[in-house]
């Protein structure tokens, strides 16, 4: 079975304490469907392409797990609190 990715990068965040926020908030919800963080900012180098300000790859056990997770109500009510904060490209992907 293949494995799920949630990639999501920023280009541009408005309030960084309503990040800080989501980001509790989201992490309940990624514990509770079982993924695992590999990638939450850090220090980076752009190669090519726009130079976005933040990067977080969650790794999950399936694919269909890492959407369960997107859809869940627990996720979503963390995903509300971005609302007109964060500009960012958000990506469900299968692996391997």
């Amino acid at each position: 079975m293949s494995k799920g990715y949630i990639v999501c990068v920023y280009e541009q965040i408005k309030d960084e304490k309503k990040l800080k926020d989501y980001a509790l908030k989201a992490r309940e919800a990624v514990d509770t469907y079982g993924g695992k963080f590999l990638v939450r900012g850090g220090e980076k180098i752009t190669t090519e392409g726009i130079n976005f300000v933040r990067t977080v790859v969650i790794e999950f056990d399936s694919y269909k797990k890492a959407k369960e997770f997107f859809y869940s109500s627990e996720y979503q009510a963390a995903h509300e609190i971005l609302k007109d904060i964060v500009v960012r490209h958000h990506q469900i992907i299968e692996g391997n």
